[in-house]
């Protein structure tokens, strides 16, 4: 009888080692990254049929992007289109390795609470990398492993990390 519980006794122990406990606080993050940026142009712009433009705010190891989209073609329902100007919201954590910048979120509402299935353009599981060419100290350039066009980011809003309780 002392056999099973002896063998149950361990692998309990093993499993409560493997375990660990999530963080009680959220991560710090990227120091460079942190506050507010904001892409003005792209190259171009005028003569693209469709193009964003992007705000970042990077506080601690959680993101919100805002990605305000033109188009020149109709292809979509114009109340959703809006004369092919409209604005998706998205919300999420990052982390960088090396040069790589991972973003995983998801699609919100303007006000970043969760976007529901019914509605207008994208929504539920976001997920992005960049490659991260840091410019100068109030300059940053993204590149998209999804996209051709670089994302050339100005700070507009230098703030610091304070971890919020999870």
């Amino acid at each position: 009888m002392q056999k099973p519980f002896a063998f149950y006794l361990s692998a309990f122990c093993l499993l409560l080692a493997s375990c660990t406990l999530n963080p009680s606080l959220q991560g710090k993050g990227e120091d460079y990254l942190q506050g507010e940026w904001k892409q003005d142009s792209i190259p171009m712009q005028k003569q693209l049929l469709s193009y964003s433009l992007f705000k970042f705010k990077f506080s601690c190891d959680s993101v919100f992007i805002e990605q305000s989209s033109v188009s020149k073609v109709n292809s979509g329902m114009d109340s959703c289109m809006n004369a092919g100007h409209w604005t998706e919201y998205i919300r999420g954590t990052y982390h960088q390795s090396h040069d790589t910048l991972h973003i995983k979120g998801n699609f919100c509402n303007a006000d970043y609470t969760l976007k529901k299935q019914a509605g207008c353009f994208r929504y539920g599981p976001y997920e992005e990398f960049f490659k991260v060419s840091k410019k100068a100290g109030s300059l940053v350039q993204f590149l998209s492993t999804s996209n051709v066009i670089p994302v050339n980011l100005h700070l507009i809003k230098k703030t610091s990390c304070n971890p919020k309780p999870l």
